[in-house]
C-alpha cells in the first residue's frame, strides 16, 4: 500500500512536516505501507520552509531598499542545484518593514523587490518564484521594473519616480536598458487573489486603505492604475484588466506579467509544481491531507483544495485529518473526501486540543488504520 502524506500546517500548532513525522511511523508499522512525506502550503505563513523541504536551498542576504527607499538587509531562498529562487516580496517591499505612521502606499515602491530579483539573477537563478503577499505598495510593479532597467517617462519625456502617486503621470516606458537576462528566466508568481487591476474590485479600492491611503488617495491611485494600464496594454500588447490577479499586491500582479512575462498561479499550484506532486502520487492508494480548519473556505485556493484537484485526476482516495471540521459528511463526500476525522472530535475543548495535538493526531491515525483493516 502506498500512502502520500500531503498536509498544510495546523496554524499555531503543527507544521506540515511535524504532521507527517507523527503519523508516518504508525502507518509504516501497522500497515507495512510505503509512506511518502509531501508537506504542502498555499503561499501563506510557513511557505518558505515547505518550499525549502523540496529545494534544499540556502537563505541568501542582499542589501536592498525598503518601500520608502531606506537601505535594509532582505533575504530570499536560492537552490544552486536547480537554479530556483523563491523571493517573498514582503521581505523587501512589505508592510511589516514600516512603522504604522510611515505606511502610505501613495509613496511606497517595489524597487527593493526588483533588487532581490537582480541579486538572484546574479547568483545564477534561471527560475524565479515570487510570493506577493503582505505588500506595502500600490505602484503596479514600476519600482521593481526600474531596478531591472525599465524607465518611466512623463509627457515631457522626464523620468517619473516609481511610486503609486506618480502612476497617473507615466506616458511612455523606455525598455532600452532592461536587463537582457530577464528574457531567459522563467518567472512564476504565487497569487491567490483574482482582483482586477482597477475599479471597485481593484487594487486601490480593495487594498489601499489598509496600506495607509485616504479616500482621496484611493481615488487618485485607482485613476493612476487605470491610466497606466493603457500604457502597459499599448507597450506589451496586453489586456491588463482581464488578467486574473492583476490587482494583487498593489498591481504587482499586472506588473509581473508585463515586465517579467510571469505566469500567475495559485500558491498551492506553484508548490505542487516544485514538489512534483502530481507525479509522486501516481499509483498511490491514499492521500492523507489536513489543515487547521476544514470549512467552506477550503475550496478557495487552499492546500486541501489543491490536493483534491490532483487526487480527482487519478481517482485516488483522500483522507482529511484536520484540527476542526465544520462541514457535514455529505459536503465532505461531494468535495471528494473519502475519510475524515478531527482533533476537536477527540478532545474535550480547544485548550485540550491545542495542548495534546500530537496525541490526538496519533489516535486519529490509529482509527484510520482500523478503518482500513476492516
Amino acid at each position: 500500500m502506498k500512502i502520500i502524506l500531503a498536509p498544510d500546517k495546523y496554524k499555531g500548532s503543527l507544521t506540515g512536516l511535524e504532521f507527517c513525522n507523527i503519523i508516518a511511523p504508525i502507518l509504516q508499522t501497522s500497515l507495512n505501507a510505503e509512506v511518502v512525506k509531501m508537506p504542502l502550503a498555499d503561499g501563506g505563513d510557513g511557505t518558505i520552509e515547505v518550499i525549502n523541504y523540496y529545494l534544499k536551498g540556502a537563505v541568501l542576504e542582499a542589501e536592498v531598499n525598503n518601500p520608502l527607499d531606506q537601505p535594509i538587509i532582505a533575504t530570499y531562498l536560492y537552490a544552486e542545484a536547480s537554479k530556483i529562487a523563491f523571493i517573498e516580496m514582503a521581505e523587501a517591499s512589505g508592510m511589516k518593514l514600516l512603522n504604522p505612521k510611515d505606511q502610505n502606499c501613495m509613496l511606497t515602491s517595489t524597487f527593493g523587490t526588483g533588487q532581490l530579483i537582480l541579486n538572484a539573477i546574479d547568483k545564477g537563478a534561471q527560475h524565479i518564484i515570487l510570493g506577493i503577499g503582505g505588500s506595502a505598495t500600490n505602484d503596479c510593479g514600476i519600482g521593481m521594473a526600474q531596478a531591472l532597467g525599465y524607465r518611466f517617462l512623463d509627457a515631457q519625456n522626464k523620468p517619473v519616480i516609481p511610486i503609486g502617486k506618480e502612476l497617473y503621470n507615466i506616458d511612455t516606458i523606455d525598455v532600452s536598458n532592461v536587463d537582457k537576462r530577464l528574457k531567459s528566466i522563467s518567472f512564476q508568481v504565487a497569487c491567490d487573489v483574482t482582483n482586477p487591476l482597477y475599479g471597485f474590485n481593484g487594487a486601490a479600492y480593495v487594498y489601499a486603505k489598509q496600506k495607509g491611503a485616504s479616500p482621496q488617495d484611493i481615488k487618485h491611485l485607482d485613476m493612476g492604475l487605470r491610466q497606466f494600464s493603457k500604457v502597459l496594454d499599448a507597450q506589451f500588447k496586453l489586456n491588463t484588466q482581464n488578467i486574473l490577479g492583476a490587482g494583487a499586491a498593489g498591481g504587482l500582479g499586472a506588473g509581473a506579467v508585463a515586465f517579467l512575462n510571469a505566469t500567475l498561479l495559485p500558491g498551492i499550484e506553484v508548490i505542487k509544481g516544485i514538489a512534483s506532486f502530481d507525479h509522486s502520487i501516481e499509483n498511490a492508494d491514499w492521500i492523507i491531507t489536513g489543515e487547521g480548519k476544514l470549512d467552506h473556505q477550503t475550496l478557495s485556493g487552499k492546500t486541501l483544495s489543491g490536493v483534491l484537484t490532483s487526487a480527482k485526476k487519478r481517482d485516488t482516495k483522500v483522507a482529511a485529518f484536520c484540527g476542526s471540521i465544520e462541514l457535514q459528511p455529505k459536503e465532505l463526500q461531494q468535495m471528494g473526501i473519502a475519510y475524515s476525522d478531527s482533533i476537536m472530535n477527540k478532545s474535550k475543548n480547544l485548550e485540550d486540543a491545542l495542548a495534546h495535538t500530537n496525541t490526538y493526531l496519533q489516535e486519529i491515525t490509529e482509527s484510520f488504520v482500523t478503518f482500513l483493516n476492516n
